[in-house]
């Protein structure tokens, strides 16, 4: 089995999609910051890949910031349900990607708020676990320390946690 780096220091393992969580995993990520959103992106996809979802099975899709991610993610669950190819295929897991760098203004406070606040809101009502992979940093070392750098890769981690919420149900 394979490990990734998380931010803690420590090995993580990359868990396995189970036999029955063949649907659909959604990579939505911000494209504000893309140096780093765009490499938490990429660690996400290949964590996805090694823990056995099949390529047909991710869609990666960009939203202009932070604050688009929580409405693309709704459209993501709610167009699926719309789309004839897809409609056989449940959503496993929706996975938000995006950076939030604290500034000299409030912005980054409300940017945060909404983010925050957004996915938990789509996670209360059940239908697909909405996995938060923003980083809130204050500045961009951080990010890019979290960002396949010295703390590993948070979007990594984010698609560790979208298969093992996944595999949850199969698990009751």
């Amino acid at each position: 089995m394979s490990t990734i780096l998380n931010t803690n220091g420590a090995e993580l393992e990359i868990p396995a999609i189970h036999l029955d969580a063949s649907g659909m995993f959604y990579v939505i990520t911000a494209d504000w910051n893309p140096r780093i959103t765009h490499a938490l992106r990429d660690g996400a996809i290949d964590v996805l890949l090694k823990g056995g979802v099949k390529p047909d099975h991710i869609r990666s899709v960009a939203v202009p910031g932070t604050v688009e991610l929580v409405n693309a993610a709704a459209v993501a669950m709610k167009s699926q349900k719309m789309d004839e190819e897809l409609r056989s295929l449940k959503t496993e897991a929706v996975i938000v990607i995006g950076c939030v760098i604290r500034g000299d203004t409030p912005h980054f406070d409300y940017v945060c708020q909404i983010a925050a606040d957004g996915v938990a809101e789509l996670n209360a009502r059940g239908e697909a676990p909405v996995i938060f992979g923003v980083l809130t940093v204050n500045n961009e070392q951080q990010a890019l320390d979290r960002a396949g750098g010295s703390l590993g890769n948070k979007g990594s981690e984010a698609a560790a946690a979208a298969i093992t919420m996944a595999n949850f149900p199969h698990t009751l």
